[in-house]
């Protein structure tokens, strides 16, 4: 499995990241993709990264801390990207979720960001949250050539549809896991396998046997099992396949 999604990085894990690291392999994990989210962090993701062969770093300014990110860490951002190139562009998005987001702010540093990925040749891992048609349509605009993930993915299937077109894939974790999520489990029933990526988004959105704590990537097995109960398929595909999948998408090629 690969968990496309996960910010090992972060403090929550400081105290115990190599044995989480450990359990995770033991899991059946071969790949960790590791977003960023301020440029205060990217160095040490990239040294995270540079130290294990199956941790795979990206880059990027998320939209919900728009107001802690200067004029700087955009130059800082394609700077990194050209002197030690990660795998994608992320995690990058549109948060209009949050109280008195400023949507303007947001699509600037969006496209802008999109832009860096369009330069370096590379996906990008996608946040978005009550703004997917207006990510669709930036998209579309801009004619990003070279799709991503759309993380933690809660659009409706019209939209997903639009992703898939776009060349991107959409990205399960835990939330499929809770019974009253009855959209997300609808879709990832109904899509086809071939749209699929799993993630875990740890720390955050844990599967529901761990709901309340610290989420962590060598749970994604309970995710694929979530997915076989509601695709009603094996979970050894399902496996296979969206390892496949985010392996050709985000260029890691084979196991390390």
């Amino acid at each position: 499995m690969i968990d496309t999604h996960c910010h090992l990085d972060v403090a929550e894990f400081d105290p115990d990241r190599d044995a989480v690291l450990a359990r995770a392999r033991a899991a059946g994990l071969e790949g960790i993709v590791v977003p960023g989210i301020a440029a205060a962090g990217f160095a040490g993701l990239l040294d995270l990264c540079e130290r294990h062969a199956d941790l795979y770093p990206a880059l990027g300014l998320h939209p919900v801390y728009l107001a802690e990110h200067s004029p700087d860490d955009l130059a800082t951002l394609e700077q990194l990207v050209a002197e030690r190139p990660p795998v994608a562009i992320g995690e990058i998005g549109l948060d209009f979720f949050v109280e008195d987001a400023d949507r303007d702010g947001q699509q600037r540093l969006l496209e802008a960001q999109l832009a860096v990925a369009r330069d370096a040749g590379l996906p990008v891992l996608l946040h978005v949250r009550k703004a997917h048609d207006e990510v669709l349509s930036m998209l579309r605009r801009l004619r990003f050539p070279h799709g991503g993930t759309a993380h933690a993915f809660n659009g409706s299937r019209q939209q997903a549809d639009r992703y898939l077109d776009l060349g991107f894939k959409l990205g399960f974790g835990g939330v499929c896991t809770y019974e009253r999520a009855k959209r997300i489990r609808r879709l990832a029933a109904e899509l086809p396998l071939t749209a699929l990526v799993l993630e875990t988004d740890a720390p955050d959105l844990p599967p529901v046997a761990h709901q309340g704590g610290r989420n962590s990537p060598e749970y994604l097995s309970e995710v694929v099992a979530a997915l076989a109960a509601l695709r009603e398929e094996d979970a050894a595909t399902i496996a296979a396949r969206t390892t496949a999948n985010a392996r050709v998408l985000l260029g890691l090629g084979a196991a390390a």
